[in-house]
């Protein structure tokens, strides 16, 4: 028996996503027999309670992925991506995890990665063009 299905473009993109996420996850965590995924975000705030900085992504398996580290411009240079970061492999640990992933465009942060002790694990040059998108791990001790 043939599935009917149609496919539709959607603009509700804040529901579509997380839907397809924990779809995967559910997915992921079936085939690996393993349930312990968390995300997690972690901000700092400026003297009048603004966000000047943040970190999140998740734990799951032993693994940790950052998705997203920022830092206002304003704050840069300050220390507050090294205490984010720190803070996120604090938490990672705490989780169990043995190593965390992380991607940058070679215009972002792949440098301040290699100095708190990721490597370079692939790169991807042109992408997007003049550019290398690369992909770092840390393993955790």
């Amino acid at each position: 028996m043939e599935a009917a299905y149609h496919i539709t473009s959607e603009d509700d993109h804040h529901r579509i996503i997380p839907f397809l996420e924990d779809r995967i996850y559910e997915h992921n965590s079936k085939k690996v027999n393993r349930d312990d995924g968390k995300l997690f975000s972690i901000v700092a705030r400026s003297a009048d309670k603004d966000i000047i900085g943040g970190i999140a992504g998740w734990t799951w398996a032993n693994a940790c992925e950052i998705t997203q580290l920022w830092v206002d411009e304003a704050y840069r240079e300050h220390g507050i991506g090294k205490v984010l970061l720190e803070t996120a492999e604090k938490e990672a640990r705490s989780n169990g995890c043995r190593r965390i992933l992380v991607r940058s465009f070679g215009f972002q942060a792949p440098e301040f990665y290699k100095k708190h002790g990721f490597r370079s694990e692939h790169i991807i040059d042109a992408f997007p063009e003049g550019y290398q998108y690369h992909i770092l791990i840390k393993e955790l001790s």
